[in-house]
């Protein structure tokens, strides 16, 4: 019986070894031009930078929307916002206010509740912005536990300040934003210490950088780029003492960390997509093109950069393969498992077939390789003259033309028709406009939407 228990106990610490912690580290409306890896000359990301030259950086790594609820529920759930019914909320706006009757459907299954099923302890800290009411908050979609600010910081309101969720309970209204990253880093750090003998997923969705900025004290006027590059070397030291904590608690070689973007930056206040076109909000490269570090020590070749089309979509089903957990059966995933890419496996390519930008309700491109095939409807909201001789659609190689600057459709007609034959693929799955597409999916709702104040 001894020897029983021993082996039982062999195998499951053989078991846990296995599987990696995960570590996401996900910025708001971070520019693709906006930390040093990408080529950055006005912020300093020392941290950030080293484990670019510890991992692997992504080039072509994409979000699914260029705004924050649906890129954030595609993250989680491995699915197109359009899927998720989450492109936009109940008044045809683009992200979820305060009080919204909508939120991301709890029958949804998340990293969060695939990783727990792996016996994963599980924590987001930070902005949620799936939804306010506790039908649809993060306690509920497969998280432990939740500390943060459930939509974005420039939500509060007179009636409705500002709040700070612990779980499901307000703790502060109006909170203080100036040290919020702090406390965020700090959260972060006590997780790692109190989980370090067990696999855990720590979801850090920082407040930082959206508007208004709101350095730590400690930083406040320090970078060359105002409050935005203030805020984004805060963020930096704080990825320098989670990975300082994973080293101390005797983790980091067997801890996945990835550092992104939920969308573009919007380009003002110091942000930047360059050298990528547009901003946050558009379709062009820099709404939905973020930059993308991973690192793992051992597993991820180190100092490498990987050019294949790769998307939050494929966190999903890669967490869950390196976890040994299941895809739901029922519910179709749009995501890929990205092992291949992830380990350097020579000769690896791009799972996706083609990828999708939509921007709310509207497919307005899609990608297939190095190519991007940008569809009629979407120049008449981005500017398209009408006065070219050739076709409307326009064809870039986006692998070298970061600008979108050279329409390359009437010299590659092939191309052309082939991304059209995408195109309608992904309208008669997910829908476009006002048609929707037989793939969609309920989204969260309750009957009565309460603002989240604080009780005495």
């Amino acid at each position: 019986m001894k020897r029983i228990a021993l082996t039982f106990l062999l195998t499951l610490l053989s078991a846990q070894a296995g599987r990696p912690n995960i570590v996401l580290i996900y910025m708001d409306d971070m520019g693709y031009g906006d930390i040093g890896c990408f080529a950055s000359t006005k912020n300093r990301t020392p941290v950030i930078d080293q484990m670019a030259r510890e991992g692997m950086r992504f080039t072509d790594f994409y979000v699914t929307s260029g705004v924050c609820t649906p890129s954030r529920a595609s993250l989680l759930t491995g699915c197109y916002p359009r899927r998720l019914n989450m492109h936009v909320d109940q008044n045809d706006k683009w992200v979820l206010f305060p009080s919204a009757r909508k939120g991301l459907n709890p029958d949804e299954t998340t990293i969060a509740e695939i990783l727990k099923k792996q016996d994963y302890t599980t924590a987001c800290i930070g902005k949620w912005h799936l939804g306010d009411q506790p039908d649809f908050l993060p306690t509920k979609q497969g998280f432990d536990s939740y500390f943060g600010i459930p939509y974005s910081n420039d939500m509060g309101r007179k009636h409705i300040p500002l709040p700070l969720l612990r779980d499901e309970v307000v703790i502060e209204a109006p909170i203080k934003q100036e040290p919020i990253t702090r406390r965020y880093t700090e959260e972060a750090v006590s997780f790692i210490e109190q989980n370090s003998k067990k696999p855990f997923f720590l979801y850090l969705p920082h407040t930082s950088v959206h508007l208004p900025l709101f350095p730590g004290k400690a930083f406040a006027g320090k970078s060359k780029n105002g409050k935005y590059g203030d805020w984004i070397e805060e963020v930096d030291a704080s990825t320098g003492a989670i990975l300082k904590a994973l080293k101390d608690n005797g983790v980091d070689e067997n801890t996945l960390v990835i550092f992104t973007s939920d969308n573009g930056s919007n380009g003002n206040n110091g942000g930047t997509n360059k050298p990528l076109k547009g901003s946050k909000g558009t379709t062009h490269e820099g709404g939905m093109r973020v930059p993308c570090v991973m690192r793992w020590p051992g597993k991820i070749p180190a100092g490498k950069t990987c050019r294949e089309v790769v998307s939050t979509l494929d966190l999903l089903p890669t967490f869950a393969a390196l976890a040994e957990g299941q895809l739901s059966k029922e519910r179709k995933i749009d995501g890929h498992d990205i092992r291949d890419l992830l380990f350097g496996k020579p000769g690896a390519k791009s799972p996706h077939q083609a990828f999708f930008y939509y921007h709310t309700t509207q497919l307005q491109a899609v990608r297939s390789g190095k190519w991007k095939l940008v569809l009629p409807q979407a120049e008449k909201l981005t500017g398209w003259s009408g006065k070219e001789k050739d076709s409307p659609l326009q064809l870039f190689d986006v692998s070298t033309d970061l600008g979108e600057k050279t329409n390359l459709a009437t010299a590659h007609p092939d191309i052309v028709k082939r991304l059209m034959v995408s195109a309608n693929d992904a309208r008669e799955d997910l829908g476009d406009g006002k048609d929707s597409g037989k793939g969609q999916r309920p989204a969260g709702w309750v009957k009565e939407a309460k603002p989240l104040l604080k009780t005495e």
